[in-house]
């Protein structure tokens, strides 16, 4: 077992009761505004059209106070293990589980916004100890970004994308792991990518669910599926991607009513779970309402509105288009997911591909909506990934 630093403190989540209460109270005062004026029945992908239908927001919030269980969250986050560590004046704080496997590969999982570590807590025990036992097993490490969760918040500029991926390679040799995997999608996704190219002598080599291309590319070669989903990740961003403006250039504007408002934090993330997740009307086809509070109410519980968004600030259109990773890249494009970036065009940035997953189902959030298949593909990617390293060692 390797030998962890000293740096790394152990931490448990226990929210007051205090907290509690005053979050239960600010649902009850809750004013909202008047229903949207579209009108449609479900099940209707348009009832959205306006963002988030009151109806649907009045159920979710009387949930919230009424049902949901914060206590049950927070004590499977306890026994998966959680740490913080100091880096670059900075804290941090991660899960980490280590498997029992003796030949467990070290991983890195790495969430976006408006996700958390709340997106991996249903598959952590199964990507360490597998119930498969020719499945490959990891020791599972997550942390939470800069400026979310548990957590530091940033009091300057500078924790972009590099820096943060710089900050996993010292969290990573911090745990002994001097070498190791990583995965990401969203923000994720990027730091992920950012870690195969900027750290090839630490990376084995990653799986992304963002495959991002360098600028400039033309559609001649593409297939018409593939300039299909050029024209909708182009659509997306040209019509739908406000949000992503408003927090890269008035983050602070949008955070006082994040972080005064649980009412408004959750309208805000929940408008992202409708339109990014693989469904016909509403998130809750695939995503329970559980998972989706476990994610807004640790954003709440932290008051990292504000922080959270800062990322876009930092780090909005900010990929190197330079950058190449030279090292095994597994890349899986999810079906409903609302950047999605042809193979071709990938090629062009990620020098080694060893898997290309194309899944049938899942969008934005496959570690929610579809779990099993995500393990799987997640398996699949770094199981190439590993099959191409250990080829490339017995060449040596």
């Amino acid at each position: 077992m390797p030998r962890i630093s000293d740096d790394v403190q152990p931490f448990e989540a226990h929210a007051t009761d205090a907290d509690l209460e005053d979050l239960r109270a600010r649902l009850a005062a809750a004013r909202l505004p008047e229903a949207e004026t579209v009108h449609r029945a479900a099940p209707d992908p348009r009832r959205w059209d306006q963002g988030v239908p009151l109806a649907d927001l009045v159920d979710l919030v009387d949930y919230w106070r009424t049902e949901y269980d914060w206590r049950s969250f927070e004590a499977r986050l306890n026994r998966i293990g959680q740490y913080r560590t100091t880096i670059d004046g900075l804290g941090i704080h991660f899960l980490h589980r280590r498997s029992e496997r003796p030949d467990a590969v070290p991983l890195i999982l790495t969430h976006g916004w408006p996700g958390s570590v709340a997106e991996f807590v249903d598959i952590v025990e199964e990507l360490a100890d597998p119930s498969d036992a020719g499945a490959p097993a990891f020791h599972v490490v997550a942390p939470s970004l800069p400026g979310f969760g548990y957590s530091d918040k940033p009091a300057t500029t500078g924790w972009g994308i590099e820096k943060i991926a710089a900050a996993w390679v010292e969290l990573m040799g911090r745990l002994g792991y001097d070498k190791f995997l990583a995965h990401g999608g969203d923000w994720g996704g990027v730091i992920t990518t950012v870690l195969g190219g900027r750290f090839p002598e630490h990376v084995l080599g990653i799986h992304t669910l963002t495959p991002q291309a360098p600028p400039g590319l033309t559609t001649d070669g593409l297939t018409a599926a593939e300039i299909a989903w050029t024209e909708e990740t182009r659509d997306f961003w040209g019509h739908r991607a406000a949000y992503a403006k408003q927090q890269a250039t008035r983050p602070q504007t949008i955070g006082y009513s994040l972080v005064d408002s649980p009412v408004g934090l959750l309208a805000w993330i929940l408008d992202k779970f409708a339109e990014w997740t693989d469904t016909e009307d509403s998130p809750f086809e695939r995503v329970s309402r559980d998972r989706i509070l476990d994610d807004v109410t640790l954003y709440w519980l932290t008051g990292t509105g504000a922080s959270a968004a800062r990322i876009y600030y930092e780090s909005h259109d900010s990929l190197d288009p330079e950058l190449r990773v030279e090292v095994p890249s597994a890349l899986t494009v999810y079906p409903r997911d609302v950047e999605k970036c042809p193979r071709g065009w990938a090629e062009r940035r990620f020098r080694e591909i060893v898997w290309w997953g194309v899944p049938e189902v899942g969008g934005h959030f496959p570690s929610l909506e579809v779990p099993g298949e995500f393990v799987a593909d997640l398996r699949g990617g770094l199981g190439a990934v590993l099959g191409v390293r250990a080829v490339l060692e017995r060449g040596q």
